[in-house]
């Protein structure tokens, strides 16, 4: 008899209603989430960013994403090949502005793209495979979610809202990008 009236409770405190807990409120997560990889997507796809991640294995430059002058390439390791790697014209900062437009910028963390292995493509690439892709460890430098906001704070990241002289800075604030970084994975990084 206990276990009939126990039964009878259950059944009759689960049946509320239903609708509440099986669908997803207007403006929830999923919906903030895309909404913030949309302002991630803008600025990955600015030419800050697109210009160390093409398709192909020369990196491109200016905001037009022209193939980089002296035919580099990415060369192995994604740093350059032996003779022409990245840093030998890439220094470890911005070069003062007195020295005028199309210096080569610089990082502390040293110039470079992703190997060929992890291309990690940004330009041309629709907005939901680029956030697949960004979640994808294969592709993304073996990264989680909590790795990829780490790499954000890398100085050659960084560089892109101080990038030199003549260079369009990416168009939205590093705070807002961060913020909204950090909104699309707190919602479970969904993907348009």
């Amino acid at each position: 008899m206990k276990r009939a009236l126990a039964l009878l409770v259950v059944v009759a405190c689960s049946g509320g209603d239903k609708t509440a807990v099986s669908k997803p409120k207007p403006g929830g997560d999923r919906e903030g989430g895309l909404l913030a990889f949309e302002k991630v997507r803008s600025v990955l796809q600015s030419p800050r960013c697109q210009n160390c991640h093409p398709a192909g294995d020369t990196p491109l430059q200016g905001d037009e994403g022209r193939p980089h002058n002296q035919n580099v390439q990415r060369g192995p390791e994604g740093k350059g090949n032996v003779g022409m790697l990245c840093t030998t014209c890439h220094n470890a900062a911005n070069a003062p502005d007195g020295y005028g437009e199309h210096v080569p910028p610089g990082a502390s963390t040293g110039w470079r793209m992703p190997p060929p292995s992890e291309k990690m493509v940004f330009v041309g690439v629709a907005p939901g495979p680029l956030c697949e892709g960004l979640k994808d460890p294969a592709k993304n430098g073996h990264r989680d979610l909590a790795a990829l906001r780490t790499h954000l704070d890398d100085p050659l990241v960084a560089w892109g809202w101080n990038p030199g002289r003549g260079r369009t800075p990416i168009p939205l604030t590093r705070a807002d990008f961060l913020a909204a970084f950090e909104a699309w994975s707190a919602a479970g990084a969904p993907c348009p």
